[in-house]
């Protein structure tokens, strides 16, 4: 066969449409992997976030004379400061396991605070791989101090 050979046109003609084909499939499998790196990677921000700010809502809770106001408003910079919307979380502070207000605990014992907000909520679902119903959750348990 010679270059200028109808047939080897032919066949460089075929092989440039698997090309294309291929191509289109491997694009397909890298945004995906794109996608879904950022879908996931975000997630786990927005829960770390969560759990930061619960951690700063048990820091404020502990301290004597602390009321869930206090608690709230420390919950709420954590999350403005890391780029959030306080007002797509919800809170709650737990003495003993009930809840109650952070000012009724008393000296040693465990105050529970949690973020929590929903996926469709907080978060952004390019590809839709994580549930919009799953919960974020933060959550942390300190003991008052005395």
């Amino acid at each position: 066969m010679t270059r200028h050979d109808p047939a080897n046109r032919l066949f460089r003609r075929g092989r440039a449409g698997a090309t294309v084909l291929e191509m289109a499939v491997a694009l397909m499998v890298l945004l995906y992997l794109s996608f879904g790196t950022v879908e996931f990677g975000y997630f786990f921000f927005v829960k770390n976030a969560a759990q930061a700010a619960a951690r700063e809502g048990a820091r404020v809770a502990i301290t004597p004379g602390s009321t869930n106001t206090d608690v709230q408003n420390s919950v709420n910079a954590s999350l403005t400061a890391a780029g959030l919307r306080s007002a797509d979380f919800a809170f709650n502070v737990k003495v003993n396991g009930a809840i109650a207000d952070a000012s009724t605990a008393a000296s040693g014992e465990p105050i529970e605070v949690t973020v929590s907000g929903t996926w469709q909520t907080v978060g952004m679902r390019p590809l839709g791989l994580i549930g919009a119903t799953k919960t974020v959750l933060g959550g942390a348990t300190m003991r008052r101090e005395g």
